[in-house]
């Protein structure tokens, strides 16, 4: 059996190869458990609090790989080997790739939980921006990909300076002939993540007025009150000032109305009341004030300010209509008189014209 044990293999007894398995196993083994118990307790830790910082750290520990536990704990039993420094160094270098590619693995996995469990969250459902939350997320993913290679490329004794300096070059060139198109997909995301509209939601920009039908990469469209489309390119809808209706809470409400001038001072008093009242009798209405403001050309005109408590236009219209009907039926049982443009004209009798015309008449 001594015999059998002290055999070479590859430049290494047999004792050594089971002494180097030996430790792989176990090494593999202390691997997996410590894996195991800092997972439990993170679950534990995660399921008591609120945060969103330990279930960040828990997804990305259970992306780690078993094929990376395998490789390390290889990697530890070689250790007690005598190999030839080329194998040496190949082991040294599958071992530092199996740690990037773990890393790169991790940094998805950080990714998918911040867009997927943090974003989506925000966007309540949207479905307008999935298109482009699975462009960043292709992206991403390229990018983390792509960072990957070059580090494995560069491990492996392969010169990525010209190719890192080319990939540069060419993606300055892409950006500069791409820029309005990136621009406008950056705002995409900006209108995402920051919701300052969500489709559904009445806009006022500029001149133009709609509601948000789509969000897409390059475009947001609205559709117009009279029934046509109206596209804006994101860029240059985030720069504009935007109007959002459905974002509003309560309506401010200003109208005037004018009386005719032979109203009695008396009469003028009660009718500010009279209007205070007839506001306040409205549903879901905060009254704010009712005055005599002028004296217009044909009208006392008062002014009166409300606000209405529900922003929906309908609702605001058919309060509106309501006090209009009874401020008509209270002036009407009270006799007060509505205004309207008229001009009075004042004839004198007895009018002599000047001497300046008795002249002219007799051509002196």
């Amino acid at each position: 059996m001594t015999d059998i044990l002290a055999r070479s293999y590859f430049g290494n007894t047999l004792f050594s190869w089971l002494v180097a398995l030996g430790l792989a196993l176990i090494a593999l083994g202390a691997l997996i458990l410590l894996q195991r118990i800092v997972l439990r307790q993170l679950a534990r830790l995660a399921q008591s609090t609120e945060t969103d910082l330990d279930d960040l750290v828990l997804e990305v520990l259970k992306s780690t790989r078993r094929l990376t536990l395998v490789i390390l704990a290889l990697y530890a039993g070689s250790r007690v080997l005598s190999l030839h420094p080329d194998l040496t160094n190949f082991g040294h270098s599958v071992m530092v790739l199996t740690i990037m590619l773990q890393a790169a693995w991790w940094s998805i996995a950080a990714f998918t939980f911040v867009f997927q469990n943090m974003v989506r969250k925000r966007m309540g459902g949207d479905g307008a921006g999935e298109t482009t939350l699975g462009l960043l997320d292709f992206v991403t993913k390229l990018a983390i990909w792509s960072i990957f290679l070059l580090l494995a490329l560069e491990n492996l004794g392969v010169n990525v300076t010209g190719l890192v300096t080319g990939l540069g070059i060419g993606g300055i060139a892409v950006a500069l002939a791409l820029q309005n198109i990136l621009g406008d997909l950056f705002a995409s995301l900006s209108i995402v993540l920051d919701k300052p509209f969500v489709i559904g939601d009445f806009l006022v920009v500029q001149d133009f007025l709609g509601t948000v039908e789509y969000i897409g990469l390059k475009t947001t469209r609205l559709r117009s009150l009279s029934g046509e489309q109206i596209i804006f390119p994101n860029g240059e809808l985030l720069k504009s000032r935007i109007r959002n209706f459905k974002r509003m809470t309560e309506r401010r409400v200003a109208f005037n109305l004018g009386v005719t001038y032979q109203t009695s001072h008396e009469r003028l008093k009660e009718t500010a009341k009279l209007l205070q009242q007839i506001v306040e009798a409205q549903p879901s209405v905060r009254f704010d004030r009712a005055h005599f403001k002028e004296f217009g050309d044909s009208a006392l005109v008062f002014e009166i300010v409300y606000y209405i408590l529900d922003p929906d236009y309908n609702f605001y219209m058919d309060t509106q209509q309501a006090i209009n009907l009874e401020v008509f039926r209270q002036f009407e049982a009270k006799g007060l008189a509505f205004a309207y443009p008229t001009r009075t004209l004042i004839l004198e009798h007895g009018f002599r014209p000047s001497p300046i015309a008795d002249d002219l008449k007799t051509g002196s």
